[in-house]
């Protein structure tokens, strides 16, 4: 059976945002609908070569609820069925980036520590910087030790969400 990938754009208070999602769940949350396609294309050709495109608005439901919901500061975590593909290590960082309550954030060296691995913080990174379910697996609130650290989203988005969730975020960071 071929696989089925559904697409849609999700418009929210921080922007437009790209979903798309497998049978299993959500897979993929670009928070620039503009690199959605592309995003999508290069995620199928890592985790789902040969799969089924097409894109269906009305497939996401809850997913678009939540995520208007989070954008507008009413919703604090997702209940959502996710299906987030990666290597072993990538699936490890994203669960413990998963357990980040809102609001609270931790540094790369603090992750890598939680993981058993302290000397792994630049792996961690790039593990968070290849997270396909952007605020949905927070990988938001993981900060350098001195400053932000990077964002898939951009800094400026970085910023807004760590300030939609009431994170102070130190002058020298900005």
């Amino acid at each position: 059976m071929v696989e089925r990938i559904l697409h849609a754009t999700i418009e929210t208070a921080l922007g437009s945002w790209f979903c798309a999602q497998s049978e299993v769940g959500l897979c993929l949350l670009v928070l620039d609908a503009e690199r959605g396609p592309d995003e999508l294309a290069a995620w199928m050709a890592r985790h789902a070569p040969g799969a089924r495109v097409a894109e269906d608005q009305g497939a996401f439901g809850d997913v678009s609820q939540q995520l208007v919901a989070y954008g507008a500061g009413r919703l604090r975590s997702f209940e959502l069925a996710l299906d987030p593909r990666g290597t072993e290590f990538e699936l490890a960082v994203w669960r413990a980036l998963a357990t980040l309550p809102f609001g609270v954030t931790t540094t790369y060296g603090e992750l890598a520590a939680g993981l058993g691995q302290p000397g792994a913080a630049q792996a961690v990174g790039g593990a968070a910087g290849r997270n396909p379910l952007a605020v949905v697996i927070p990988c938001h609130r993981l900060l350098a030790r001195d400053g932000l650290g990077g964002f898939s989203g951009g800094l400026p988005m970085k910023r807004r969400l760590l300030a939609l969730e009431g994170v102070a975020v130190q002058t020298e960071f900005l």
